[in-house]
């Protein structure tokens, strides 16, 4: 887990803090699309088993 974002951490100028809060939020941001990423791979794989036992569930045409 990140520490918070707005934390300070001694006397910095003003670049200095700005880069280590742009830094933080590109962590978070990055950790945030990971695991909506692992999220959208599980329900794509989802989707795919679904497709398949609809399709092998399917009556054959002429029986």
């Amino acid at each position: 887990m990140l520490p918070p974002l707005f934390c300070c951490v001694g006397p910095e100028d003003g670049r200095t803090g700005r880069r280590r809060y742009q830094e933080r939020k590109w962590q978070m941001l990055a950790f945030m699309r990971d695991g909506l990423e692992r999220q959208l791979a599980a329900v794509n794989a989802a989707i795919s088993t679904l497709e398949r036992q609809m399709e092998r569930d399917q009556p054959e045409p002429g029986s």
